[in-house]
């Protein structure tokens, strides 16, 4: 499949996301979030800046945008207070469910669907 047949299909699927009602998140805001909802933790801020090979320092200020948003919360953890955790919430367990859906929803046209099997 060549590349443009794989990208149109996800270019409808973020218009898609960009015309609902929330946030535009970036790339590295995109990555974070579902690295945390995807996989599981528990989450620290080292870990994900290992994890998407980016300094710590950019990953904290995904981590307060995405916290403004409610979408994820830090702690520190109890039995090592140097260590920040990086939690899910249930707002944005939401947003993560509401884009899932534009995917699915998408996901059943061909070149899409092509790349689920």
């Amino acid at each position: 499949m060549a590349s443009t047949e794989i990208l149109g299909p996800w270019r409808d699927v973020m218009a898609d996301a960009v015309r609902a009602d929330g946030p535009d998140l970036s790339m590295r805001q995109w990555a974070i979030l579902l690295t945390v909802y995807l996989n599981p933790g528990p989450h620290t801020v080292r870990a994900l800046a290992r994890d998407l090979n980016v300094p710590k320092p950019a990953i904290s200020r995904a981590l307060d945008a995405l916290s403004i948003l409610k979408y994820v919360r830090r702690v520190r953890d109890e039995n090592d207070k140097r260590i920040v955790l990086v939690q899910k919430t249930p707002e944005g367990a939401i947003y993560v469910d509401n884009f899932a859906r534009i995917v699915e929803e998408r996901s059943d046209e061909p070149a899409l669907g092509a790349l689920y099997g």
